[in-house]
């Protein structure tokens, strides 16, 4: 199958290796992956600031950068909700977007839903033999819908234990801008996200979304822990 790849910022901006692991992925389960240069953020930290003029312009740039006959692939949940559930609002005042992102989006796809459910792929071969314990993301779980494809996946990873742990659905802190302007919120319940993942005693934290583990790694990094927030992908390509 041919796919477009869908590359978030953060992804691209701080944990680009996971941006080539999920080609190596995709490329493993049997697609030709397609990849546009020219593609940039979708414009979601724009949307949740106000700025939705801002977010219409990078909205339209999507609709110009990919196919809308062609699955478009994207390692974030997030991104790819906010894609297909917010884009009309900015788009109101042009019918000729709107009918573009009509037809393309029901052909945009989160990395583990279009594993399990479009290529019906569960096992690809990987190998990471660690305890390991899944944050559920807010967006990816509650906007997107996504909860027991990423922990099919890892039920198929060889020598790999998840783990449960409490609270896995409780928002990380991160939340755009919200850690930002909510400093003192944000780091109590980031402590908190951390201290139920080590309460489980596991060595990694496994999430679809980069912006969580941006958040748990730093809150990890500051207080010298030992455990270490690591993207699905990364996890999926190890061994291959």
């Amino acid at each position: 199958m041919d796919i477009q790849l869908f590359i978030p910022c953060y992804i691209d901006q701080l944990y680009p290796e996971t941006g080539f692991n999920t080609i190596r992925i995709l490329e493993k389960a049997g697609c030709t992956v397609h990849y546009n240069p020219e593609q940039t953020c979708c414009g979601q930290p724009a949307f949740n600031s106000g700025y939705w003029k801002e977010t219409a312009k990078l909205a339209e740039k999507f609709l110009t950068d990919f196919q809308s006959d062609m699955p478009i692939v994207s390692p974030s949940g997030s991104c790819s909700s906010f894609i297909i559930h917010h884009y009309h609002k900015v788009l109101a005042d042009r019918p000729d977007l709107l009918e573009r992102h009509s037809q393309m989006k029901g052909k945009i796809y989160e990395l583990s839903d279009f594993l399990v459910n479009i290529l019906k792929v569960t096992g690809l071969g990987s190998k990471f033999p660690h305890k390991v314990t899944f944050h559920d993301s807010c967006s990816a779980l509650r906007e997107y819908g996504i909860k027991d494809e990423p922990r099919l996946l890892l039920s198929h990873v060889e020598g790999l234990e998840l783990i449960e742990m409490e609270e896995s659905e409780t928002c990380c802190g991160f939340g755009g801008t919200f850690a930002v302007k909510n400093n003192s919120i944000s780091s109590a319940m980031v402590e908190k996200k951390v201290q139920n993942a080590m309460a489980a005693n596991v060595e990694y934290l496994i999430s679809t979304e980069a912006s969580c583990l941006m958040n748990i790694n730093g809150y990890c990094t500051k207080n010298k822990l030992p455990l270490k927030g690591i993207h699905l992908a990364d996890i999926l390509a190890s061994g291959l």
